[in-house]
């Protein structure tokens, strides 16, 4: 029986999304900011539900205050849209999501 050695190539263990590119209204940027704000609270508020699902006792702390920072940076963000319509602004937005293996 022949055994065969495979070699094995460097393989790209990065990837890079480009999530947001472009100029936009106040009014559009609070809609894209917004909406992706909103994805990023329910994930963490599924994730707890999940984990104190069968243990009412788990605190899930970390998903509780990632969901009021995110929460707050709502907010914020709701204000400098505010502020940027109101002095007649346009609004660049570039957003690239960078995904890396770990070991």
């Amino acid at each position: 029986m022949e055994t065969q050695s495979i070699s094995t190539k460097e393989i790209n263990l990065d990837q890079e999304i480009k999530l947001i590119d472009g100029h936009f209204t106040p009014s559009e940027a609070g809609d894209i900011i917004n909406s992706v704000l909103d994805v990023k609270i329910n994930f963490h508020k599924l994730q707890r539900l999940s984990r104190t699902e069968g243990n009412a006792n788990d605190t899930c702390e970390y998903d509780n205050s990632r969901i009021i920072e995110l929460i707050d940076a709502k907010h914020d963000a709701k204000d400098y849209f505010k502020d940027a319509r109101l002095k007649g602004k346009k609004l660049r937005i570039e957003s690239i999501i960078t995904i890396q293996v770990e070991d």
